[in-house]
């Protein structure tokens, strides 16, 4: 942690009131803005850290850009670990009588028949359930990440919520990309917070700061030139420096004026095309695994990766390794990856850089896969329907049956604008139509065609096959 002093600070203050002994101990709201790069994930890492070490429940989750069109996606995570492996009577007991109205949302228990709950009912229920758990867990720091890529369902509902935070025993924490963030969640942009300024927003680093950064990674006899020019071609950006510092380090570059002129390069290679084109000197494995992890999110199983990207386990595992001594991905754990382990890219913005260097035909075509990969998986209609967003319709009779199967849990789970958009999808997926005749363009007889069969109704393409 460099220059952020003033921010950690910040964050002291709010959980020394969060955890002090005063019986009006109370919470708040903060929220940290910058572009990517700029340190956010890092930072609230700390304040995570420093939150477990006051004894507090953490709830943490992160919005991922591939899984804004799951709904409740956000809400799962922060809540369902509380209240995952639980019995049914337990569970009734702590969702009251929210239980069928907010359990299917948080994916805790199958929604029942009947109809749909009311949105705003919905919302009323989480703010019931969290509010119970932050009480009974209490101090509580809820923690969220890239806020900007949440999906819609659970950041409006975490925006409503916020104000209630300095009434808790809770510090909401959020963070995002300001010129990303959705109007849904303009409440994050205006609310009164700390130090008189709401968000708080992340400065790019000094040409000490990074020069700093440099030195420690190569040691103190690099010179002022060599660290200035680290500084310019990084402008600062804490994510860009120590990559550059690791590359330089690994490079075994020394840190002299006269070899200032690589650094370009070198900053060059860990962004945009630099980055796709070291991905390829990696192995076509190597590369296929990380389009499959791209192409499934955050939190990846890495035998769920393996099967998108047509891999057997040992293959995977050395495609992990690859992957992680590259600095693109990273495993849950410091050892030997384990193939259930979730894997993570080491920023956003590698992981977007890749997903949009996937050839257009192919990208579509891993998303395909993905989504008959989660079924099998056991993972759900709901959790495959984001993938077939992205595919073309093809008249798969399949392609109906899951997206109708996942729109049907959603509307039932209070998410009716998901299931909107995936009966939407369902519509564009045309029956296969029966040929009665050979064509006579293959049969090479041209005369007297029979017309073409009516095309087919929107309302047909919806039957179950």
């Amino acid at each position: 942690m460099v220059e952020r002093d003033a921010e950690l600070a910040i964050v002291d203050e709010a959980l020394d009131e969060l955890t002090g002994p005063a019986p009006d101990a109370g919470g708040a709201l903060l929220a940290f803005s910058g572009p990517a790069g700029l340190g956010k994930t890092t930072l609230l890492a700390e304040l995570r850290r420093r939150a477990h070490a006051r004894n507090c429940t953490v709830l943490a989750a992160r919005g991922g850009e591939q899984e804004q069109s799951q709904p409740f996606h956000v809400a799962r995570q922060l809540i369902q670990p509380q209240l995952a492996g639980t019995s049914e009577q337990e569970l009734r007991a702590a969702l009251g009588g929210w239980y069928s109205i907010v359990g299917p949302a948080l994916g805790l228990c199958a929604p029942e028949q009947g109809v749909p709950p009311d949105p705003q009912g919905l919302r009323d229920g989480l703010d019931w359930v969290l509010t119970h758990l932050v009480v009974k867990r209490a101090p509580v720091a809820l923690v969220l990440d890239d806020a900007h890529w949440a999906d819609p369902e659970s950041l409006g509902w975490l925006a409503a919520f916020a104000p209630r935070a300095e009434h808790l025993p809770l510090l909401l924490v959020v963070a995002y990309r300001p010129d990303e963030l959705p109007e849904h969640a303009d409440a994050f942009r205006t609310l009164p917070g700390r130090a008189g300024q709401r968000p708080l927003p992340l400065a790019p680093l000094t040409p000490a700061a990074v020069a700093t950064l440099v030195r420690e990674a190569v040691g103190a006899h690099a010179d002022d030139a060599f660290c200035q020019e680290a500084w310019a071609v990084t402008t600062g950006n804490p994510f860009e420096a120590v990559e550059l510092t690791a590359k330089v380090r690994g490079k075994g570059l020394t840190p002299v004026e006269a070899n200032a002129p690589q650094l370009r390069d070198l900053a060059a290679a860990q962004r945009g095309s630099g980055l796709v084109a070291r991905l390829e000197r990696l192995g076509p494995s190597t590369v296929r695994f990380a389009w499959a992890c791209a192409v499934l999110g955050t939190a990846i199983p890495q035998g769920l990766a393996a099967r998108v990207a047509a891999l057997g386990a040992e293959e995977a595992v050395d495609a992990t390794r690859r992957l992680r001594d590259a600095r693109i991905l990273s495993a849950a754990t410091a050892e030997e990856p384990d193939a259930e382990a979730g894997l993570e890219f080491v920023h956003p913005l590698i992981a977007t850089a890749i997903y949009r260097a996937i050839p257009d035909a192919l990208r579509v075509a891993l998303h395909g896969k993905a989504a008959a990969a989660v079924v099998d998986a056991g993972l759900g209609s709901s959790a495959a329907a984001r993938h077939l967003l992205e595919t073309h319709p093809e008249s798969d009779p399949w392609v109906v049956r899951t997206l109708r199967e996942a729109a049907g849990e959603n509307l039932r789970a209070g998410a009716p604008e998901a299931a909107r958009r995936q009966l939407s999808r369902a519509l564009l997926e045309p029956p296969r139509l029966r040929r009665t005749r050979r064509s006579p363009l293959r049969t090479g007889r041209a005369s007297n065609p029979r017309p073409a069969p009516p095309a087919a109704s929107p309302r047909t393409s919806l039957r179950t096959p």
